[in-house]
């Protein structure tokens, strides 16, 4: 998709804040921890090459992604750091990480066996790194019973083409007050490292939540990822935030401005399916976004910052713009700020993840490529 540099709508991030909430996490790791900075997606919405630079300068020791076309972009842009794809890479492209210095994730000892025989085909004696996932109670992937675990030890350790650099698992509820589940997935974890015969570079299960909701295990590492861009782990609509043992300060907010005024009449609609009919003279305001940039149609109803005021969007979010409904008339060209970095303000990422009934990571993570990306400090 095309970045929209013609068109007054942007997301900005402050890298500065980013820098200072990986600067606090280092200050909390527990001593010869090393942070893995988690820029999957392109991270959360922020730009994956930009943050990764920060995150470096910062003090990060290595990467997280999901994907392994998410590590190559990396690897182009010159950062030589580890990176880890957390996701499972079809067998195929085992000899691509492996040329390329990149970290898989082996799910299954039926992979394993299916990445060597990709492995012994190439004539390059690169050796895969892989980290063992164990799946502890998030049913995704990973083993999840001893003996697929040892069996899957048993292929990397006995296969040269493999170099075994981790074990991990992800918990399903370290954002959660209610850490009865929690306490079973570790529990679990700390069984399945207790069978291995060879303990490889890093074991680890520390991600955001864990660390900073201090919950005390042992980890090599903390993957590092909602808290990077200033977000809580634990914030959902219905509940409240828990408290972060380290500052947290968001680094983006999207605005935009105004396109056109006008003054519609009592009966006049606005929106696809006038879901919005004046009652009286009203000063609707256009504003160039809509769902193909990630500001999706659950939107309607939600204030944003038009000059000083904040104005209910009214009718239903179309694909390219929204309108609102302003309380005076204002100039095109007036700034909006749809999503403000202030968490206390009524249009921060939480209070938009609200208003949607999500929760913020899927907020930023649905703002698409049409936005460019404008950063400072």
């Amino acid at each position: 998709m095309v970045p929209g540099l013609h068109r007054p709508a942007y997301v900005q991030v402050d890298l500065g804040a980013i820098k200072q909430n990986i600067v606090n996490e280092m200050k909390h790791l527990a001593p010869g921890q090393k942070l893995f900075a988690v820029v999957k997606a392109n991270a959360y919405g922020h730009g994956s090459v930009p943050v990764a630079k920060t995150a470096l300068a910062a003090g990060a020791s290595g990467f997280c992604v999901a994907i392994l076309d998410e590590a190559l972009e990396l690897r182009r842009a010159n950062i030589a750091a580890p990176i880890l794809v957390l996701g499972v890479v079809p067998a195929k492209e085992a000899p691509i990480a492996a040329a390329n210095g990149i970290s898989l994730t082996a799910p299954s000892a039926e992979w394993l066996a299916a990445a060597k025989e990709q492995l012994a085909q190439k004539a390059e004696t690169f050796k895969l790194k892989v980290h063992l996932g164990v799946d502890s109670g998030m049913g995704r992937i990973g083993a999840n019973t001893d003996e697929e675990f040892l069996a899957m030890e048993k292929l990397v350790v006995d296969n040269s083409c493999f170099d075994f650099e981790g074990v991990f698992t992800h918990f399903a509820s370290a954002d959660s007050s209610d850490d009865r589940y929690f306490k079973k997935q570790a529990a679990k974890f700390k069984h399945m490292v207790g069978l291995l015969h060879t303990r490889p570079k890093w074991i680890h299960c520390d991600n955001t939540a864990a660390s900073i909701f201090d919950k005390d295990l042992p980890s090599d590492l903390v993957r590092f990822g909602i808290g990077i861009y200033g977000l809580n782990p634990s914030s959902t609509p219905t509940t409240a935030d828990l408290p972060s043992s380290i500052p947290l300060k968001p680094a983006l907010s999207v605005e935009s401005e105004l396109t056109m005024v006008k003054t519609i009449h009592a009966g006049d609609g606005v929106g696809y399916g006038s879901t919005f009919v004046a009652e009286r003279d009203t000063i609707i305001g256009t504003v160039p976004v809509g769902y193909a940039d990630g500001w999706v149609r659950g939107f309607q109803g939600f204030k944003v910052k038009v000059g000083d005021k904040y104005c209910p969007i009214v009718g239903r979010v179309c694909m390219d713009q929204f309108m609102v409904e302003l309380p005076e008339m204002m100039p095109a060209g007036t700034k909006v700020e749809l999503i403000s970095a202030d968490p206390a303000a009524p249009n921060s990422i939480k209070k938009a993840a609200d208003h949607l009934g999500t929760i913020h990571y899927e907020v930023a993570c649905l703002l698409s490529d049409r936005l460019p990306r404008v950063y400072r400090n």
